[in-house]
Formats: structure tokens, C-alpha cells, sequence
């Protein structure tokens, strides 16, 4: 998953469902060849079936399925209506016009995960962002944009913020550099109003924010910003995302994620505790 799913963005129940194909695969005693002549299709398509690389057709996984000895009508019906639903578009597909397909892939991991952690050098993470904070962020980074696309990307990341605020929310633990903080964004009203909205998110229970002050000095995860899923599916491994420029990278291999979590857990270390939050961002609102 290093450099993201190819034909089409993957969706997490797509990643379950290939997960469970390749379990089902390897319990049968077939190899990929051997499950491929099953469809009349090369081994690579097999290949990225269970990696979440192409879509599941649902013909194609009755086969499969039959193949690997599930025969029992319910459990076909069952496992082809997770397929069905892994197909339809998720909620951000209305924002399809505006939506690069790499961050289709991070709304979809985003949305269903379960803990969401993260390192920003540079800004507030968006699902933090005020609405006027989000705007000039988004006006600033693409200054060749539409009005009416700007409005658009930032309907989408407001959209994004519901997630926190569902029954049964996510943990969200951030460690944000205090250049965050300082780094004038909009006029001062701006940043006022968006440090009230740390302080607010910040007072709820599924919110960590630890601030990483210019004191600690160099840290682990100098060279950009990233984010580490983890969901509720024994299937599912976490994924991390690296963002760049113009894309993100994601990576979901064992020894990659870890380098990642290792970075992050000592960075929380190193950060201010969480408790001090309140205290250092009520601080700097003074300042402004």
C-alpha cells in the first residue's frame, strides 16, 4: 500500500474483504495461480483483489468464494452484501469535483477509524480547523484556485469533522509543533477564534493535543507531517500516511508502521503532557 491503491481509491471494508479473500485463499491451500484459473484471470489480479488494488466484482468473488469451499448459501449472501456496500460510493464521493483520489483514500481510513494519531509541523490538523482557519490555509495553498473551489474544499473538511463528534468517536491525539501556534494565519482574529476552538475540542474526552515547544529541540519526526490510523477490525492492520506536496504515501507493512508509532511515542514524550495544554494555548491567545 506504500504508494497508495491503484484503480481507485480504497475504501477500509475493501481492504477488510480482501483480507478475508486471502484468509480464505491460504485455508483453501491455493495459491494465487491456482485461485486465479478459478476466474480466468492472471495471478496479479488475484494479487490486488486482496490487496484492495481494484475493485470486487461481485461475480468474480462468488467464484472465488465457491472455490475456497464456502458453499453455504448465507455465507455467500452475507459476504457478497459486504462487497456490495464496499462498491458504494462513501459519503465524500459528493465532493468528487474537488477531491484528489490519494484523499479519498485518508477520508476513507479517517472516517472508520478508531484512533487517529498524528504529528503537524505546519498546521492546525483539519479535523481541528476553524472555518475561517481552514479557508485562508486552503485560499494559501492554492493560490490559482476558484473561489467556488476553496468553498468547496472547505464544506469537505468541515464535513470531515463530524467524525468527532458521532456517538462513538474516535480517539484523536495530536502533537503539533508550537510553530503551529505561532505562525500567524489570517489576521489575529483568526487565530484567536481558532485557538478557542483547541481550548473547546481539547476539553473533550476523545481529544489530545500536546504541544511540542521550540525548547525540546530536535525530535524524531523532523522531516513533515503524518498521520497513523488504527481501526476496530482484527483484519485490518494500522496504516500510516505520509503527506507531501502533492500526494501522500501510505504504508501498512509491520516494520514501516512501527517506525512511524516509534516516532510518535517519543515525541509524547519529548511534547508538553497533555494536561499543560489548556494552559499554553490560553497563553498565546493572550498574546494575539
Amino acid at each position: 500500500m506504500a504508494n497508495g491503491p491503484a484503480g481507485g481509491a480504497a475504501t477500509v471494508l475493501r481492504l477488510v474483504l480482501g483480507k478475508r479473500l486471502q484468509d480464505l485463499r491460504e485455508a483453501a491451500g491455493l495459491t494465487f495461480e491456482e485461485a486465479a484459473r478459478a476466474l480466468d484471470v492472471t495471478h496479479a489480479t488475484i494479487r490486488r483483489m486482496e490487496k484492495a488494488q481494484v475493485g470486487l466484482k461481485v461475480p468474480y468473488v462468488e467464484k472465488l468464494l465457491r472455490s475456497y469451499g464456502v458453499t453455504a448459501q448465507e455465507d455467500l449472501d452475507a459476504f457478497l452484501e459486504l462487497v456490495r456496500e464496499a462498491n458504494r460510493p462513501g459519503w465524500w464521493h459528493r465532493y468528487r469535483d474537488v477531491l484528489p483520489e490519494w484523499f479519498s483514500a485518508f477520508v476513507s481510513l479517517e472516517a472508520e477509524a478508531d484512533q487517529i494519531r498524528a504529528y503537524e509541523p505546519h498546521y492546525v490538523p483539519g479535523l481541528l480547523q476553524s472555518e475561517a482557519y481552514a479557508t485562508t490555509v486552503l485560499r494559501a495553498g492554492m493560490p490559482h484556485a476558484p473561489a467556488a473551489e476553496v468553498e468547496r474544499l472547505v464544506a469537505l473538511r468541515l464535513a470531515r469533522q463530524e467524525v468527532l463528534a458521532r456517538k462513538q468517536p474516535p480517539l484523536l491525539w495530536v502533537v503539533m509543533d508550537e510553530t503551529v501556534l505561532r505562525r500567524p494565519i489570517g489576521r489575529p482574529h483568526v487565530m484567536r477564534a481558532q485557538i478557542t476552538r483547541l481550548i473547546e475540542q481539547t476539553a473533550q474526552p476523545h481529544v489530545r493535543v500536546q504541544v511540542m515547544p521550540f525548547s525540546a529541540g530536535p525530535h524524531p519526526a523532523m522531516y513533515g507531517p503524518f498521520h497513523l490510523f488504527r481501526f476496530p477490525l482484527a483484519e485490518l492492520s494500522d496504516v500510516a500516511c505520509a503527506e507531501s506536496l502533492v500526494g501522500a504515501a501510505y504504508f501498512d507493512q509491520r516494520d514501516d508502521v512501527s517506525a512511524f508509532r516509534e516516532a510518535l511515542d517519543r515525541m509524547c514524550a519529548q511534547a508538553a503532557p497533555v494536561h499543560r495544554t489548556e494552559a499554553i494555548l490560553s497563553g498565546i491567545r493572550k498574546e494575539l
